[in-house]
Formats: structure tokens, C-alpha cells, sequence
């Protein structure tokens, strides 16, 4: 390797918003981010409602929550004609 070309590589500290810490090593020594993997709702898989904010996945239960119901009285009418 050539000497002189290559930049500092010393320890940094990435701090998220969430207040999670960690250490790395990198060309900067402090980062400062808004998001992390301990906070990122794909990592984690809560917080779902916070990223949908048009409302779609409320939307979808509404539309569909009859069609559930519907289905079981249709196997209690079927139960009773049976008996």
C-alpha cells in the first residue's frame, strides 16, 4: 500500500435519537443519526402504526372485518341444520 494516501481510521462513537450508543471505527469520530436498528420499525417490527400514516392498514380492517363474522354464522347455521 502507498503511504500518505489513505485517510485516519480511529474509533468512532454513532449516537442515534432513540439514545442507543455504538462503536465502530470510522474516517469521522462522532455520527449522529435519527434512526437506528434498534429503533427502525423493519428491524424491530413494532411501531407499524407510526410509519402508516394514510391510515391503509385501519382502512383494510374496517373493510374486512365483516367478511370474518360473516363466516361464522355461516358455520353455526350449518352446525344447527346438521343437529
Amino acid at each position: 500500500m502507498k503511504e500518505g494516501i489513505h485517510p485516519n481510521y480511529k474509533e468512532a462513537v454513532i449516537t442515534c435519537a432513540c439514545g442507543n450508543i455504538i462503536h465502530t471505527r470510522s474516517t469521522k469520530p462522532e455520527m449522529h443519526v435519527e434512526i437506528c436498528s434498534n429503533c427502525h420499525p423493519l428491524y424491530t417490527g413494532a411501531g407499524q402504526k407510526l410509519v402508516d400514516t394514510a391510515g391503509r392498514v385501519e382502512k383494510f380492517r374496517r373493510r374486512y372485518a365483516n367478511v370474518q363474522k360473516k363466516g361464522k354464522v355461516k358455520q353455526e347455521k350449518e352446525e344447527k341444520k346438521e343437529e
